[in-house]
């Protein structure tokens, strides 16, 4: 017999659909089934939902073996899905499934990873891929966790499945040899740099001293020829007289 570490009663649920459901949930029960190759078909039951919560509220969460009693019946279960109200987080339903003792059963098992990575000390970043295995194992030998240790791996190099040493009793059965962990290199600091159009050291002030000069030569330039215009005045001037007096001598 399978080392059950939590006990359920129910009973069988007449009729399904949603007004089987309603009648469940009137008395203080959720619907739930049953179901798994042994059986002829799946099995209709109303269960408590604390009691079923109190259940798998063990260290092995959803892979803790449940011995369920169904009237005069006995099975021996695991908690395979529920449903939640996503307000009050009350459950609403859940989906057991028949397991036998001798027989392996697929299910999730967390992953830890244990050690410091010899490339975390060379400043190496270390990165969990996966925080869950898919493993097959029968229901007294499944695991609470699984560990890995990441001690080996140095920055670059990366830790996969094909790796792992699985605890006696677990398999697993899959044809990619999916990655569980990596050491990364850290990112480079990026230096930032003064902008191309930055203005250099003194450029103001020797632009503001080449053009002091440009403009005195245009100040000068406009005065040389107000003098100039002075001159011809003058010498529009002095030429007045003489021809009044070359009028009088005719």
């Amino acid at each position: 017999m399978a080392a059950t570490q939590s006990q359920l009663e129910a009973k069988v649920r007449e009729g399904s659909g949603k007004g089987s459901a309603r009648k469940a949930r009137a008395a203080g029960m959720i619907p739930a089934i049953v179901y798994g190759k042994h059986l002829e078909k799946p099995l209709q039951i109303s269960i408590d939902p604390k009691a079923v919560k109190t259940a798998v509220n063990t260290t092995k969460r959803l892979n803790t073996v449940i011995g369920l009693k169904v009237g005069s019946a006995s099975h021996i279960v695991l908690l395979k899905e529920y449903q939640q109200d996503p307000v009050t987080r009350e459950l609403l339903h859940a989906d057991f499934i028949d397991v036998r003792e001798n027989e392996q059963v697929k299910v999730k098992v967390p992953v830890l990873l244990v050690g410091k990575a010899e490339g975390q000390g060379q400043g190496g970043i270390l990165s969990q891929m996966r925080r869950e295995l898919e493993v097959w194992a029968l229901p007294a030998a499944i695991p609470d966790k699984i560990e890995v240790d990441v001690t080996p791996l140095k920055i670059g190099h990366s830790l996969h499945i094909n790796d792992v040493k699985m605890p006696a009793g677990i398999t697993v059965k899959t044809q990619v040899n999916y990655t569980l962990a990596v050491v990364t290199a850290p990112e480079a600091e990026v230096v930032a740099t003064p902008a191309a159009t930055a203005a250099v050291p003194g450029a103001e002030g020797a632009a503001a001293a080449g053009a002091a000069p440009a403009a005195g030569a245009k100040a000068g330039d406009a005065k040389a020829g107000d003098a100039k215009a002075g001159d011809a005045k003058a010498g529009d001037a002095k030429a007045a007289p003489a021809a009044k007096a070359d009028a009088k001598k005719k």
